[in-house]
């Protein structure tokens, strides 16, 4: 097995252990706070790369706009209705619903990005995924009650948001280092995030802070942040793009099982269809 292969497979697992050690932490702190602080303790790797690295920040105010909007998209509006939703629903449902991120991607880059357009394959891709969408919300408020349906919706917005920040990225970023865009945008949604959370959550030390709680921000910070994003960043240099996206099918399914395994989650067959939809849907798109 080289060592691309067990990379890809490292990065699969803290990915798809992620969303499951959210739906732990979030029984002792509250969503907002939870994930500023996630994003806080991830930064301090980040900007000891940037610093010991020397590596070139932009100073163009375009290039700031960029950073700034993306990272309000992707961290804040992404991740903050991402924790939040996961209150109401499995971490298992969270992962398959946020797995719509591509699908929501290629629709966006059709319109902005000239050499990403929609072929048919992609397009049998959408709606079959969009199908599995809807195939899960069909019984989704009885099942989970009007703030499971909007809770899943919240994680379908989220989707949208960090497809089209990474579509921006894409179409206006390509000359910005990725791990000083990262930094930039992971501070941006600290800052937004923390702040929010002591206006509507309260004073950070004044929450539950259990062992659990320790333990969740510590994973998600330092291995779900700092360590997934090198290894992310390594990975595109050494294995195929295609390869490499094969990561959104994979990280899902093993949310459902630790979800199932560990947190004694339910599988019914509506998201079990409109899961296969789903994957079906990206597996079209990641082929093309």
């Amino acid at each position: 097995m080289t060592l691309p292969v067990i990379v890809w497979l490292a990065l699969s697992a803290i990915w798809g252990s992620t969303w499951l050690v959210i739906k732990i932490g979030l029984e002792d702190l509250p969503p907002l706070t939870f994930a500023g602080l996630r994003f806080a303790v991830g930064l301090l790797p980040l900007f000891l790369v940037v610093v010991v690295k020397r590596v070139r920040i932009p100073r163009d105010r375009g290039s700031w706009m960029l950073m700034v909007w993306t990272g309000f998209l992707t961290f804040t509006i992404t991740y903050g209705l991402v924790f939040w939703g996961e209150q109401y629903i499995s971490s298992g449902l969270a992962a398959l619903l946020f797995a719509t991120f591509p699908l929501f991607g290629m629709l966006v880059a059709h319109g902005k990005l000239p050499h990403e357009r929609m072929t048919a394959t992609r397009i049998v891709g959408v709606l079959l995924g969009m199908s599995g969408v809807a195939i899960i919300f069909s019984d989704e408020l009885a099942a989970h009650g009007t703030m499971g349906m909007l809770a899943s919706a919240g994680i379908l917005v989220a989707a949208l948001g960090a497809a089209y920040a990474d579509v921006l990225i894409k179409a206006d970023g390509g000359h910005i280092s990725s791990v000083v865009m990262t930094t930039v945008q992971m501070s941006v949604g600290t800052l937004t995030l923390l702040s929010l959370g002591i206006a509507l959550e309260g004073n950070p030390l004044s929450h539950n802070w259990t062992m659990r709680a320790l333990i969740s921000v510590a994973y998600l910070a330092f291995i779900g942040t700092a360590l997934a994003f090198v290894l992310l960043y390594w990975l595109f240099k050494q294995m195929d793009v295609t390869k490499t996206m094969l990561l959104t099918l994979v990280t899902p399914l093993i949310a459902v099982a630790l979800g199932v395994v560990l947190l004694d989650e339910s599988v019914t067959w509506r998201i079990a269809v409109g899961g296969t939809g789903i994957l079906g849907g990206l597996g079209l798109v990641v082929r093309s």
